[in-house]
C-alpha cells in the first residue's frame, strides 16, 4: 500500500531503469500506482509472473523493423500466463557515452541485438565500430556510466542517458523513423486484473491436425466469420519434424462471431487456446 492505502502494482519489465520496457509500462499503467521491478532477461520476468513477485509484466514481442522476438513466443506458450493487453511505443534509439566524448573517441558499441538490427544503417556509415551484444539497450548505459568506460557507446533511450548521467553522441539513429515496438501486458498469477469491457483483439495459438489443407481451411473459416487476421506467426515445433505452431491475433467486431469461428475452427487444429482476449493497444508516439 502507498500512503493514499491504494495497493501499489508491481510491474516486471525486462531491462534495466531507462528500458524501453519502462516507458512502455508507465504509458500503459498511466495515472495507476505502480513499482517497476526490473529482470535481466525475459525468461526472469516470466519467472517472476509465475512465481507471484510481481502483479503485471510487460514483454516486447514485435518490432516494425527487425521484425518478431521469436524465444518470447515460445515463453509465453510454457508460461500459461494470460495477456490483458498491448501497447505500441514508438522507439527512438540514441548513441550515448560518457560526457565529452565524441563519435570519433568511440570504438565500440554495447547493445541488446534487436537495437542493432533497428540502426544497421547508421552502422554501416561507421564500420570500425565493434557491435558487441548485450542483454539490454538501459542496463548497456548503466554499465558504461558505472564502470567509467570510455571509448564505449551504447544504445538506448534518452531517458536511460540521462538516469545514467551520459550523453547522447547521436540521436535518433534508428534506420527507420516508423521504429515501433509492440508490447503484451500479461497477468501473474497475483495479478487481478478487470474483465475487460471492450474486447477487440485476441491472441490465439494452435498446431495444425494431421489433415490436408488445414491451414487453408482455418483462414478460410476466419474469413467467413469475418475475422481479420492481424498476424500470423509460425514455429517450428522441436521434435516434430515439419510441424509448426502458428500464433494469430484477431481483431473482433462481433465477438459472437468470434466465438463462433473459434468452434468451427477446433477440428482443423491441435492444442487450441486463446492466450487473451483484450482491447487493442494504443501508440504512444511521444
Amino acid at each position: 500500500m502507498n500512503k493514499s492505502g491504494t495497493r501499489v502494482k508491481k510491474i516486471a519489465i525486462q531491462g534495466g531503469y531507462g528500458a524501453f520496457h519502462e516507458l512502455a509500462a508507465n504509458a500503459y499503467f498511466e495515472n495507476e500506482n505502480i513499482e517497476i521491478v526490473p529482470r535481466n532477461t525475459f525468461k526472469d520476468l516470466f519467472k517472476a509472473l509465475k512465481s507471484g513477485q510481481v502483479d503485471y509484466g510487460i514483454t516486447a514481442i514485435e518490432n516494425s523493423i527487425a521484425g518478431s522476438i521469436l524465444p518470447n513466443y515460445t515463453l509465453l506458450l510454457e508460461s500459461h500466463l494470460k495477456i490483458v493487453g498491448e501497447i505500441y511505443l514508438r522507439i527512438r534509439q540514441n548513441l550515448v557515452a560518457l560526457p565529452g566524448q565524441t563519435i570519433s573517441d568511440i570504438v565500440e558499441v554495447h547493445s541488446h541485438p534487436m537495437a542493432f538490427l533497428q540502426c544497421q544503417q547508421f552502422f554501416d556509415d561507421y564500420p570500425h565500430l565493434r557491435l558487441i551484444d548485450s542483454a539490454d539497450t538501459a542496463l548497456s548505459a548503466k554499465e558504461i556510466s558505472e564502470k567509467n568506460l570510455k571509448g564505449v557507446a551504447a544504445i538506448s533511450s534518452s531517458e536511460a542517458a540521462a538516469k545514467y548521467n551520459l550523453e547522447v553522441i547521436a540521436d535518433g539513429i534508428e534506420t527507420n523513423r516508423m521504429n515501433y515496438t509492440r508490447f503484451l501486458i500479461l497477468e501473474g498469477i497475483n495479478g487481478n486484473a478487470p474483465e475487460t469491457q471492450y474486447v477487440n483483439k485476441a491472441s490465439l495459438t494452435f498446431a495444425l491436425a494431421h489433415k490436408i489443407g488445414c491451414l487453408s481451411k482455418v483462414l478460410s473459416i476466419l474469413s467467413y466469420y469475418e475475422i481479420n487476421l492481424a498476424k500470423v506467426q509460425s514455429m517450428p515445433i522441436i521434435g516434430k519434424d515439419w510441424e509448426y505452431q502458428f500464433y494469430v491475433d484477431v481483431e473482433i467486431d462481433n465477438y459472437y462471431f468470434y466465438k463462433q469461428a473459434i468452434e468451427a475452427i477446433r477440428p482443423f487444429t491441435q492444442d487450441l487456446q486463446v492466450l487473451g482476449e483484450y482491447t487493442k493497444g494504443k501508440t504512444i508516439t511521444e
